[in-house]
């Protein structure tokens, strides 16, 4: 096991589980990783230094006793701040004192049922609503492959962790592209599941169904074993999808595919441009695509007026958030700003905007009797610089949002999976990615394909360089 990063999701739980490192050490591993890359690179809201050494030496005792395996006993693991952990706050970005939750999230009980020891919570734009992690209630997370850019959002904090090796693997939450942005300019592979794959409860649906769970890892095999582990539903959730498994899915071919290579962007109203030194890196990963055996043909899904339908969705999930916050007037203006829009268009739009997704499922979804996977860029631009976004206005963040991140939201929409996968990197070493989409439950194709893809490039042997650079 490597001192100063961490290894692979799998590689560790063998480790662990063949003796060759116990939970104590690698976790106190884990511990001192973080707090020496908190002044860089601040990817942490809190660490449960002392609640994970007792979960680590607990897993040893159990590893002793030589019982039944649990998938991940023992593994060091992160969560992103809006999931809820037993006897920790729920912030979720935002300023405040939030009081300690008083039980575990679903996805968090079933990490804990497959054997991991969650050493903390990682940082996340206000609410989720922006691709970038910076904010008042924390500072801001800095991208390992450079620290003058932001890794994303809003599970920034969570891809900020992965990519520096602090931990193996991580869970984020995906509402508008929250797990795969990230994913993408971070270099690493990042999972959004089939809507209701990963329970969001204590919430029924999150978002009013656009957000889901997803894991974010190294490789493939990694967030497939994450997936599977977080995977599963409580009684309250609204969607409960047939069971698969990601992991025997990353273990075998995916035949030859035909795959719908989309560079338009969907509808938006606002000015963007997808920046020459992305198409092209996308454009060579199709090109390495169509040479692994695939068909790979330039078309478009039929995506209309695809954002009315999610902003009345997005906003009215931030208003019911905003009631949760303990004291209002500490949020960012534009916070309160698409709260007060969530409490317009939560009523009859909203209803209307639930109804049509049967009629967009199928209008989208016409592609796919055409095409098996459709491949587009996760995000328009690099990843930004730190601050760019920060301090401009409602309007002008949504704007400069869309401009750099208009592929990815569609899919929230609609519910369907996709998967980041790396697409290499441009200019000073800034990492961006691709998207694999399919239909409904189509995860384990998608996860097929991104191993293939995965043994052929081979990404997750480059790291970040140490020290990252601030200039």
């Amino acid at each position: 096991m490597t001192a100063d990063r961490a290894d692979g999701l799998a590689r560790t739980a063998r480790a662990l589980a063949t003796g060759e490192v116990s939970s104590r050490a690698l976790t106190e591993r884990t511990l001192a990783r973080i707090e020496a890359s908190q002044p860089e690179l601040n990817a942490f809201k809190l660490v449960r230094a002392e609640a994970a050494l007792a979960e680590a030496d607990a897993a040893d005792r159990e590893l002793a006793s030589g019982g039944p395996g649990r998938p991940l006993l023992g593994v060091p693991l992160a969560v992103k701040d809006d999931t809820d952990i037993a006897g920790e706050p729920t912030a979720f970005g935002c300023r405040g004192d939030f009081p300690p939750k008083t039980e575990d999230a679903e996805s968090v009980r079933r990490l804990r049922a497959a054997g991991a020891v969650i050493v903390g919570k990682t940082n996340t734009c206000e609410l989720g609503q922006w691709p970038f992690t910076e904010g008042p209630g924390f500072g801001a997370t800095r991208n390992p492959w450079h620290t003058g850019h932001t890794p994303g959002g809003s599970s920034g904090g969570s891809a900020a962790a992965v990519a520096a090796g602090l931990v193996p693997a991580a869970l984020g939450s995906d509402g508008a592209g929250s797990v795969r942005i990230p994913a993408a300019w971070t270099h690493l592979v990042g999972i959004k599941p089939q809507r209701g794959r990963i329970s969001t409860w204590p919430w029924p649906e999150a978002f009013n169904g656009i957000t889901v769970n997803g894991p974010l890892a190294r490789s493939v095999a990694d967030a497939a074993l994450l997936l599977d582990a977080a995977s599963g539903n409580h009684g309250g959730d609204l969607h409960k999808p047939p069971a698969i498994s990601a992991s025997e899915a990353a273990t075998r071919e995916p035949g030859r595919l035909r795959i719908a290579l989309s560079l338009r962007m969907p509808f938006t109203a606002t000015p963007k441009r997808l920046h020459p030194v992305v198409r092209r890196k996308v454009i060579v990963l199709a090109d390495r695509l169509a040479s692994l055996g695939h068909d790979v043909v330039e078309d478009d899904p039929r995506y209309g007026q695809i954002g009315l339908d999610f902003v009345p969705r997005a906003t009215a999930g931030i208003t019911d958030w905003v009631r949760e916050v303990p004291d209002p007037h500490l949020l960012d203006p534009r916070t309160k700003e698409a709260a007060r829009l969530g409490r317009l268009l939560g009523g009859a739009p909203l209803r209307l905007a639930r109804r049509a997704e049967a009629a967009l499922h199928r209008r989208v979804g016409a592609i796919f009797s055409t095409y098996d996977v459709v491949l587009t860029p996760t995000t328009a631009t690099p990843p930004p610089r730190i601050g760019t976004m920060a301090a401009l206005s409602g309007w002008r963040t949504d704007q400069a949002m869309i401009a750099a991140c208009p592929y990815a939201w569609t899919w929230n929409v609609l519910g369907w999976p996709g998967v980041n996968v790396p697409a290499g990197q441009v200019g000073d070493g800034l990492p961006v990615g691709a998207q694999l989409l399919g239909p409904a439950g189509s995860e384990p194709l998608l996860v097929s394909l991104a191993a293939q893809l995965e043994a052929d490039q081979r990404w997750y042997e480059r790291w970040p360089a140490h020290p990252a650079r601030t200039s």
